[in-house]
């Protein structure tokens, strides 16, 4: 399957318009973002796990990073409730479940083979800082490769971010215009390598989940065999 899979366009995904589509596991659903591989798979997808659904252990060889936007999510580590951000760096391995339910955004194999930096920030108990007026941002993760943040933008901000080496965009709570767009709560969006984030923000605020920086050093190689959530 490829869906979404010219990363040389501007892609916008609408939650409230993407249909939800089953997974291998019983009470697991996904609505994908994007996607190279079927069941192993380069993938950007909303998960959503019904109260007391689960997914097999498996390995993450090619690295997962995670938001937990409603519910809870629990694997051997511990349960991670909504606002949690987690990244599982390969050679990890869990048993992902949903004892009450939740909905998460997940991105499967996309992590440099090399690392293996773990990490699990509960983005509502974080502490946030002041970037300019109007915006306060939460540094989740960064390295050579990439730059993953949380942003909190007032309403009516004019926000401009350099898309150098690409941009991704989840709006987690409000609304922004950017391009003719109007993106509301889990609205996707992705921007390619060179293009810029112009956006306006609506009379609510918004809270949004950027990652910037790794569609200029993604490969899109051989996948491992694994089964994507």
């Amino acid at each position: 399957m490829e869906l979404n899979a010219d990363f040389s366009k501007r892609v916008v995904v609408k939650y409230d318009r993407n249909d939800w589509v089953p997974s291998p596991m019983p009470g697991v659903e996904r609505r994908m973002l994007d996607r190279i591989g079927d069941e192993v798979a380069r993938a950007t997808t909303i998960v959503r796990f019904a109260p007391g659904s689960a997914f097999s252990p498996h390995t993450h060889d090619g690295g997962e990073e995670y938001l937990v936007l409603d519910g809870t999510f629990q694997d051997e580590d511990g349960d991670f409730p909504a606002g949690f951000y987690v990244r599982n760096p390969p050679t990890t391995r869990h048993k992902p479940a949903a004892t009450d339910g939740a909905t998460i955004l997940v991105k499967l194999h996309q992590f440099d083979p090399a690392d293996r930096t773990q990490v699990q920030i509960d983005t509502k108990a974080a502490a946030w800082q002041a970037v300019m007026q109007g915006r306060e941002t939460l540094l989740l993760h960064e390295d050579a490769r990439e730059r993953v943040v949380m942003e909190r933008w007032a309403p009516g901000t004019a926000v401009e971010i350099d898309g150098a080496g690409g941009l991704e965009m989840l709006v987690v709570e409000g609304a922004v215009t950017e391009g003719g767009d109007s993106l509301t709560a889990r609205d996707w969006l992705r921007l390619p390598v060179g293009a810029g984030l112009n956006a306006t923000v609506g009379p609510d605020g918004a809270t949004v989940w950027i990652k910037t920086g790794h569609l200029a050093a993604e490969g899109l190689g051989t996948l491992p065999d694994q089964p994507a959530t």
